[in-house]
């Protein structure tokens, strides 16, 4: 288990070195479609709490720690 772990990490950290900016895309692309839902006129759970908006800020800051580190 801790094998797979230490391998996943690697993969991870050389797939996000040659593509840093994706992540805070991903995160950036989240909020917009939270603001644009909030207009709609239906109600879900997914609106009310602003899940996209705090998962897309998490991903955003995440993203730029590691191109930061990376």
């Amino acid at each position: 288990m801790k094998n797979f772990i230490n391998r996943s990490l690697d993969w991870l950290a050389n797939y996000f070195a040659h593509r840093k900016g994706l992540l805070p895309i991903i995160g950036l692309f989240l909020i917009l479609i939270n603001g644009v839902l909030q207009f709609l006129p239906f109600s879900s759970v997914i609106i009310e709490t602003n899940v996209l908006l705090h998962i897309g800020l998490f991903l955003a800051i995440l993203g730029f720690l590691l191109a930061w580190s990376l």
